[in-house]
């Protein structure tokens, strides 16, 4: 392919993918495929001879397009959002095209300082402390992870290579062995299953607390810290949780961090999803003790409109990760060491994308109030699915928090699991459960860039018809009636149905 096929090429993929996303509401957002589907519609050996791209867009539509749930579709309600823009977009063909590998200054100077650049126009966006940033005169400072479970590996690493240092220094006895194998790490039982994961490739156990409401305390920490350090444990690291999974939750920070300052115990953020609605300062007093921690983690790939992958991290002390990522050789090193980050030092990969395009394509192209009327329009579609689930006595609102809504059907779990079940089989609208307070609920997020009013009345009237399958709207207003009879004293022998028919006349 020469540079004019490329051209073509690329001219014809980009109306392709603004055509998609055109109509994307025409589609179901759930496929109906099998797995195993592809392997009937490719063939079993790669071509011998070079094929045009013109057949090959066209078996785009033909073989891929039928396997994709199309996360982008304002009826898919499931997880939570992963950002789509047409800057992010634009950013990531230029990344793509400019190919570098920003391991260095060297290898790319305008890779690592444009990335510096973006951490701080971004943790002055949500209005982090200064010592978090690259332009502070500490050694704190931001680098873009590739997901939140990086980050929160890459600060157990950290946190776990300091301690061993600080105690064989004050203790010159203990080796390593003998430290790490007593090491132990906390987050919430609301915490994201990447957050255990972390534990699992550190070799560190992650002890998952009890929370309150779904939200982690700081009393309930400082008792777990007591209590294994008693046993001859030694705990390390702390996970904190702005904007749960499940429920969207927020951990007390203010209070889990002044027990972290005190144990001395490093504090990791993580706010992947909620982190975005800082950018809107009425939100921001859910970050409240942000000053106590050690590193901090989100997600503009999921609600700042920024395309995956793009996880900026921010740590109070960069030389904590350098020291635990630092492998020297004498091809990575240049004669301008130490006047600029090395971002290898701040990761586990060595190579590292360009994804700092893409962020300074959104941030100038949206602006700062393009991004907060993009969070505030989504929770306010949020607020109003919530209204319409309270319109319906069938249902009850279990939390509502930013742009997710916990419901359920009223009664046993069943019902709810049979509604989760017609919903999901006839695949138009996407939400998936979790559990709250011991009672099944399903999650519903506003998560596609492009969701409306219009959209969110077509999902509701979509659950609203499934439910009506499995409790009829008449048996919610018959049961109404009786009750209202019993209320006033009333004694009936008559069947409510026969009440319900009388009054409809």
């Amino acid at each position: 392919m020469d540079s004019q096929d490329f051209r073509e090429f690329g001219k014809a993929m980009v109306d392709y993918i603004a055509d998609y996303l055109d109509t994307i509401r025409e589609r179901n957002v759930i496929p109906s495929v099998e797995p195993g589907y592809l392997q009937e519609l490719l063939p079993k050996e790669a071509p011998a001879q070079g094929e045009n791209w013109k057949d090959v867009l066209l078996d785009v539509e033909r073989a891929i397009m039928p396997g994709v749930t199309h996360w982008h579709s304002p009826y898919f309600n499931a997880y939570y959002p992963t950002a789509n823009s047409y800057p992010g977009i634009v950013g990531e063909m230029l990344s793509a095209g400019i190919g570098c590998i920003g391991f260095s200054w060297m290898s790319s100077p305008a890779c690592t300082e444009l990335e510096v650049i973006m951490m701080n126009w971004l943790g002055k966006l949500i209005d982090l402390p200064e010592v978090f940033l690259n332009c502070s005169d500490g050694p704190g400072g931001g680098v873009i992870q590739g997901s939140a479970s990086e980050a929160t590996l890459v600060g157990l690493l950290s946190a776990k290579e300091k301690i061993v240092k600080d105690l064989r220094k004050s203790n010159p006895d203990l080796t390593e062995a003998d430290i790490k194998g007593k090491l132990v790490a906390y987050t919430s039982d609301q915490a994201n299953s990447s957050v255990e994961k972390a534990g699992l490739l550190a070799s560190v156990p992650m002890i998952h607390l009890p929370t309150d409401n779904c939200i982690l305390r700081g009393e309930t920490l400082r008792e777990a810290i007591r209590r294994d350090r008693e046993a001859g444990l030694i705990p390390c690291y702390v996970v904190a949780t702005l904007g749960t999974t499940g429920t969207c939750a927020f951990d007390n920070l203010e209070e889990l961090g002044l027990v972290c300052n005190e144990e001395n115990l490093w504090l990791h953020v993580d706010a992947a999803y909620a982190g975005s609605a800082f950018v809107c300062p009425e939100y921001r007093h859910l970050m409240k003790g942000i000053e106590l921690c050690d590193s901090f983690n989100f997600n503009p790939h999921k609600w700042m409109l920024v395309n995956f992958d793009c996880s900026p991290m921010w740590v109070k002390n960069s030389q904590y990760l350098v020291e635990a990522f630092n492998v020297d050789r004498i091809y990575l090193k240049h004669q301008h060491e130490g006047h600029a980050p090395d971002y290898r030092h701040w990761q586990i990969p060595l190579g590292r994308r360009f994804r700092s395009l893409k962020l300074w394509f959104v941030l100038r192209i949206y602006g700062i109030e393009g991004i907060q009327k993009h969070i505030r329009t989504q929770i306010d579609l949020a607020k109003h699915f919530e209204q319409l689930v309270c319109s319906d006595r069938r249902f009850e609102v279990a939390t509502s928090s930013m742009g997710l809504v916990c419901f359920r059907l009223k009664g046993e779990d069943n019902l709810t699991q049979i509604l989760l079940d017609k919903i999901t089989a006839n695949k138009k609208v996407y939400i998936i459960p979790c559990h709250y307070q011991g009672k099944l609920v399903l999650r519903f997020v506003i998560c596609a860039r492009t969701t409306t009013v219009d959209d969110v009345n077509t999902s509701w009237s979509e659950i609203v018809f499934q439910a009506n399958e499995i409790i009829p709207r008449s048996q919610i207003i018959v049961e109404a009636e009786k009750s209202k009879l019993d209320t006033l004293g009333i004694a009936t022998s008559r069947d409510p149905s026969n009440i319900l028919m009388e009054k409809s006349k």
